[in-house]
This record gives structure tokens, C-alpha cells and sequence, in this order.
């Protein structure tokens, strides 16, 4: 009964950070058995691994974008965030964020997706 709710600008300049958030409702980020990830499709591309924040709160990202990437979280509200700093228009995707079971490849539950357009 889990689900994921992204949120966040639909519209972001060049240079600026990109900030999403994740809502989670039904279930607790800190379930030991998951952790919690970003993905990303640009258009007319396939899925692209952001990055994945633990139950402990670890973090770990695709090296080509760790340099611009944070995920966190806050277990007070039950939510994670994502934030790509100096962002282009390559940057510009339908972003979700997805429960992924520990040691299974692939995700269990998505959201919906958010659609974030980096634009002038």
C-alpha cells in the first residue's frame, strides 16, 4: 500500500539547483529491508540511475552525476529529497522516485513522475 508522491518546480533556469521531494505515505523511509532511489527518463531516452538513499540514511550516485547530486531525507516527515545543483536543458527529464527492495535489481514502486524542464 505504499505510495510515492513527487513534488517540486516544473520549470528550472540553467545554472540554478533542481529540488525535488518525495512523499511517502504507507510505509516508513527507514524500513530496513528498502532503500529509495531516483531515476530519471529524458525525452527519448531510457532510464537513468540518479542515485539511492539507505534506511540508515546512506547515499550512494551514478559517478556521472555525483558531483552534482545530493539526496536526502527527513524521517520526521517522512519524505526524501533530490537536489541537482548547475543544471542544464540535458538535464531535463521526467523525474520519479521509486521503493527499491534490498539486493533485488529494479524497483518495486514508483511514483508518478514529475516532469522538471531546465529552460532560459
Amino acid at each position: 500500500q505504499v505510495q510515492l508522491q513527487e513534488s517540486g518546480p516544473g520549470l528550472v533556469k540553467p545554472s540554478q539547483t533542481l529540488s525535488l521531494t518525495c512523499t511517502v505515505s504507507g510505509g516508513s523511509i527507514t524500513t530496513m529491508e528498502y532503500h529509495w532511489s531516483w531515476v530519471r527518463q529524458a525525452p527519448g531516452k531510457g532510464l537513468e540511475w540518479i542515485g539511492y538513499i539507505s534506511s540508515s540514511g546512506s547515499t550512494y550516485y551514478s559517478p556521472s552525476l555525483k558531483t552534482r547530486t545530493s539526496i536526502s531525507r527527513d524521517t520526521s516527515t517522512n519524505t526524501l529529497t533530490l537536489q541537482v545543483t548547475s543544471v542544464t536543458p540535458e538535464d531535463t527529464a521526467v523525474y520519479y522516485c521509486t521503493r527499491d527492495r534490498n539486493n533485488v535489481l529494479g524497483p518495486e514502486f514508483w511514483g508518478q513522475g514529475t516532469q522538471v524542464t531546465v529552460s532560459s
